[in-house]
C-alpha cells in the first residue's frame, strides 16, 4: 500500500527540488499534494515533466503501485503514453508483473463528468432523509471556517485522484438510516450458533465518558521534512482540549501491525482534504506503546497525529464503560465476516505482522466542537469492521452546518406525514 510520506511519494525524480517549495506553498501532505491541478501547478512554474511526473506518481499511489514510480518518471513517458503501452511492454521494459499490470492499466476507477468543486458543492447541499437523533445533536455548532486553500484545491485534476472516486461513491440515498453505534455489517452465526457474538451497547456514549480522558501524543501531523516521531516525550493532556475549537474524528485502532486496521487507516486518511474543507481534524488512537509499531504506522499508514490512549478510556467508552473484547479462534477463524473483512484488506496490498495485543476492539467517534457531544459513535463488532465513509463524511457535514440539516430533517419528516 502506498506510503503517505512526502519523502516516498516524489521519489528521487525531478520533483525532489520542489520539496521546500511545495511546503511554503501548502501543498505539505500527499493527500492534499494530489488533488493539485493544471493551474496550481502552473502557479509553482512546474516544467512539464514534473507535471506529468506528479499525475504518474498520483495515479501510482491511488492503485498501490508506487514501486514502478520512479522508472516510469525515468523513462520520460507522458502517463497516458504508458496506459497505451501493451502488457508485454510494461512487462520487459518496467519489469511490471502480471497482475501490476491488470490493475495498471484498469481505468474503471477513473473519475468524469462534474468537477471536483462542483460535486462537492451537491455534496454539502444535498439533502437527507434521516432522522436518527442519536446521531446527531441540533445543539452542535457549526465550523465558522475552513482553510481557504482548500476551496481552490477541491476542484478536478487531469489525473485520477481518489478525492473525486470519494465523492461519487460516499454518495448517500434518500431514506438511509445510519448505522451508528451497530457495526457496519450484522453478526453471522459462528461454528453452527455454538459461539456466541461479543454483546455491542445500544446507546451512543455519554459525553462524560470522554471528556476527562487522559492521552498522550505520540507523533505530530506529518508533513514535509518532519522527523518521522517526536523524539521528545510529550506530557499527557485531556482529550477534550483536541476538540475544543474544531470537531474531530477518533479512529481507535485494534493493533497497528494488524492488516485491516492499517488498512482502514489508509482509506480514511486518504480522505483528508475532504475533512480539511469540512473543518474536522484526525486523530488516530491506539492502545499500546510500542514504538516500532508507531514508526511502521505512521506515516506509511496514517499521516495524521496518532495519540495514546494508557487507559483505555476511548476504548471503554465504546463498550459502554466495559472494554469490548474477542479471541482470535471465535473473533475471527469462526467468524465469516472477520474473514471476509480480512480480504478486502489483503486485496488492497497491505503489511501486516503480529505484534502487540489484538482483542481489544477498537471504533470511532466524531466528537462536536466544544462540550456539543458525540455526534457520531461506530463499534468493530467484528474484526475488520469499518465505520462507513458516507456516513462519517455526512456526520461531519452536518457539524458544519447543523441548522441546515435540521431543517432538512424536519422537512422530510412532514413530508412523510
Amino acid at each position: 500500500m502506498a506510503s503517505f510520506a512526502i519523502e516516498d511519494f516524489v521519489g528521487n525524480g525531478c520533483l525532489q527540488g520542489l520539496v521546500s517549495m511545495l511546503l511554503e506553498e501548502g501543498w505539505d501532505d500527499v493527500p492534499t499534494l494530489k488533488i493539485m491541478n493544471v493551474d496550481d501547478m502552473n502557479e509553482l512554474n512546474m516544467t512539464q515533466r514534473q507535471k506529468d511526473a506528479l499525475e504518474i506518481r498520483s495515479y501510482l499511489h491511488d492503485r498501490s503501485l508506487m514501486q514502478y514510480a520512479d522508472k516510469f518518471e525515468e523513462s520520460g513517458n507522458s502517463l497516458t503514453k504508458l496506459l497505451n503501452l501493451s502488457t508485454v511492454d510494461l512487462a520487459s521494459k518496467f519489469g511490471m508483473k502480471r497482475g501490476h499490470v491488470a490493475r495498471f492499466t484498469d481505468r474503471t476507477a477513473a473519475s468524469g463528468g462534474d468537477s471536483l468543486s462542483e460535486i462537492y458543492n451537491l455534496h454539502m447541499r444535498r439533502r437527507t432523509t434521516s432522522r436518527n437523533e442519536s446521531l446527531y445533536r441540533k445543539d452542535i455548532s457549526p465550523v465558522t471556517s475552513r482553510k481557504q486553500s482548500m476551496t481552490r484545491s477541491l476542484r478536478r485534476t487531469k489525473t485520477d485522484i481518489s478525492l473525486e472516486q470519494s465523492m461519487a461513491e460516499l454518495e448517500i440515498k434518500g431514506g438511509h438510516v445510519f448505522k451508528g453505534i451497530v457495526a457496519s455489517m450484522p453478526d453471522e452465526p459462528r461454528a453452527c450458533g455454538c459461539v456466541q457474538p461479543t454483546p455491542v451497547v445500544e446507546t451512543v456514549a455519554p459525553y462524560s465518558s470522554i471528556e476527562n480522558i487522559s492521552v498522550q501524543k505520540l507523533t505530530p501531523e506529518y508533513k514535509i521534512g518532519m522527523e518521522r516521531l517526536v523524539k521528545t516525550k510529550t506530557a499527557t493532556m485531556k482529550a477534550s482540549k483536541l476538540w475544543r475549537d474544531k470537531p474531530a474524528v477518533f479512529v481507535c485502532i485494534r493493533r497497528p501491525g494488524c492488516i485491516m486496521c492499517r488498512a482502514e487507516a489508509h482509506q480514511l486518511y486518504a480522505r483528508k482534504p475532504i475533512f480539511d474543507a469540512l473543518g474536522v481534524q484526525l486523530f488516530a488512537v491506539l492502545h499500546e506503546q510500542i514504538e516500532s509499531e508507531v514508526t511502521d504506522f505512521w506515516p506509511r499508514y496514517w499521516g495524521g497525529v496518532v495519540l495514546f490512549d494508557r487507559n483505555m478510556g476511548f476504548y471503554k467508552a465504546l463498550g459502554g464503560g466495559n472494554l469490548l473484547k474477542d479471541k482470535f479462534i471465535s473473533g475471527f477463524l469462526l467468524n465469516p465476516r472477520a474473514i471476509s473483512n480480512y480480504r478486502r484488506a489483503k486485496a488492497m496490498g497491505v503489511d501486516q505482522n503480529f505484534r502487540g495485543e489484538g482483542e481489544t476492539k477498537g471504533g470511532l467517534f466524531i466528537v462536536g466542537k466544544g462540550k456539543s457531544g458525540i455526534a457520531y459513535q461506530f463499534i468493530e463488532r467484528n474484526f475488520g469492521d469499518w465505520a462507513p465513509l458516507a456516513e462519517v463524511i455526512e456526520i461531519c457535514r452536518r457539524l458544519q452546518n447543523p441548522q441546515e440539516s435540521q431543517l432538512e430533517s424536519i422537512t422530510s419528516i412532514q413530508q412523510e406525514d
